[in-house]
């Protein structure tokens, strides 16, 4: 994450997560200075590393992969994580192409966007790393996302957190929870949260502070590099930080969430403005999709109407980044508002002024689909599949016609194919369960019903699903087996997370 004072920490949430917690390396913040969410894991306590081991023995990369798993199933559950598959292919685009570049370019990386205004991204153990919706907003260019993202692909692949609980041995743990204490309650009450934190060891905190702003320099340097690698334009990191910088420089108790969580010292921003001056420059234009994506999320905040005067509003006064994102923001909230006539003409300026695209259409199947005509938006989603490719969002959006228009069994195909090459995806396994209901597939249906909410952070339910398709016993011999042996490893995983509570 990016903190002066680089940290992560596992915690408590909500009484959905009843986890052991550890922390390290954590930043004392001020009162109105809230950390967003950086992690939760339901470990065993047994699996737990000793704080006095070394560092790569007592975080491997499998545990940390583990633990971010289980970070993720609570996120996911969460109404604020955007199941947007547009979205999601974007943010994965950018990042998994500044991680493919780096020198641990086999690690598997999520990312994820989070409906939250401030400006903020953080990074999880596991190749998990979140970004807020403001801080995509925020960006001036994809070069400055692009430096967010490699900036927190960095702390990943320089194994931060490993080389934390190495510095962090002497941590005592009654320190710890009293830090996480505060930190949890920052969310929704700064003032306690101030208090909780003084009254926990703060020295043990300021003890980790120069070794975690060592992480901070070594991942704008890494980060830098992954940029250039990768071909953004690495001018994007400095940009984005002096930019926030400069506009909250007298306004420091409204600062954006990123900056007081985040402190930049001149020292950081100094060293990579020096880079981009020696670096080779070449102009990179943004691409469509940051534009397209961006709209999208704003044309999701607020009533439909207000996000409709929100975009006339811009395309009136000339306030936009290009004519033809803001008419598709346009378009797209006037869908939000049930006009699918408006959202139409919309749509047909923005091909005009920005000629094909496949997210232009998902948008057009959705207004054919509003207009009353669900063959044709499937067979428009269908034509679009054949012109662009498997993408996913375009198969989930074609399996969610089909799904309409009763055409199940072809739903099943397009969705069975999707969850092989992305086994996280739980909306997916949500429309598998919809489909084999509607078939009358009860143990297929339990079996995807099952992974969905193994997926979306409620095992028992999941547990009670494999049971139930485990009765239904109406599938065949492979479905029975892969049944009984992801139920056991659900039982066990629930039965860490019992332990972790005893203790």
């Amino acid at each position: 994450m990016l903190l002066d004072g680089y940290g992560y920490h596992f915690a408590m949430r909500d009484r959905r997560i009843r986890i052991l917690c550890l922390a390290l390396g954590l930043v004392v913040f001020g009162p109105l200075a809230p950390l967003g969410p950086i992690g939760v894991a339901r470990v065993q306590a047994q699996t737990l590393p000793e704080l006095g081991e070394a560092a790569q023995a007592s975080l491997s990369p499998q545990l940390e992969r583990k633990i971010g798993e289980s970070i993720m199933r609570e996120y996911r559950h969460d109404p604020d994580f955007i199941d947007d598959p547009e979205v999601s292919a974007y943010v994965n685009s950018v990042g998994r192409r500044l991680a493919g570049v780096s020198a641990d370019a086999g690690r598997e990386f999520e990312f994820f966007v989070v409906r939250d205004i401030s400006i903020n991204a953080f990074a999880m153990p596991g190749g998990f790393i979140g970004i807020h919706s403001g801080l995509l907003l925020a960006a001036q260019s994809e070069g400055e996302l692009a430096g967010v993202l490699a900036h927190e692909v960095s702390h990943v692949t320089q194994r931060h957190i490993a080389r934390q609980i190495d510095q962090g041995q002497k941590m005592q743990w009654a320190a710890i929870a009293g830090m996480i204490a505060g930190l949890l309650a920052a969310r929704s009450n700064p003032q306690a949260a101030q208090a909780a934190i003084v009254t926990a060891q703060a020295g043990m905190i300021q003890s980790q502070l120069n070794y975690s702003r060592d992480f901070e320099r070594e991942a704008d340097r890494v980060g830098f590099t992954l940029m250039a690698s990768a071909g953004f334009d690495p001018a994007g990191m400095p940009a984005f930080f002096d930019r926030l910088q400069r506009a909250y420089r007298l306004s420091e108790s409204n600062a954006p969430a990123y900056l007081r969580t985040h402190p930049l010292t001149g020292e950081r921003l100094s060293d990579m403005q020096s880079r981009v001056a020696t670096a080779d420059y070449r102009q990179r234009p943004d691409s469509i999709e940051f534009q397209l994506v961006r709209a999208r999320l704003r044309s999701q905040v607020g009533l439909p109407a207000e996000a409709v005067a929100l975009f006339q509003r811009q395309l009136g006064e000339g306030r936009y980044m290009t004519a033809a994102s803001a008419r598709y923001g346009l378009a797209l909230a006037w869908l939000r508002a049930n006009d699918p006539a408006a959202a139409r003409t919309a749509l047909a300026t923005v091909r005009q002024e920005a000629g094909a695209h496949p997210m232009f259409d998902t948008l057009e199947a959705r207004i054919i689909a509003g207009e009353g005509d669900r063959a044709g938006a499937t067979e428009r989603l269908a034509q679009a599949m054949r012109t662009w490719g498997r993408r996913d969002y375009l198969v989930h959006e074609y399996a969610a016609a089909l799904q309409a228009q009763g055409r199940h069994r072809e739903a099943i195909t397009e969705l069975e194919a999707l969850v092989r090459l992305r086994p996280r995806e739980a909306a997916a396994f949500g429309m598998l369960a919809q489909s084999h209901a509607a078939l009358g597939h009860l143990a297929w249906q339990h079996r995807a019903q099952g992974e969905y909410y193994a997926l979306s952070g409620s095992l028992s339910d999941a547990i009670q699903q494999l049971q139930f398709a485990q009765r239904a016993n109406d599938g065949d011999f492979y479905l029975m087996s892969e049944v009984d042996t992801r139920l056991r490893e659900l039982r066990a995983l629930d039965a860490e997370e019992r332990a972790a509570r005893r203790n």
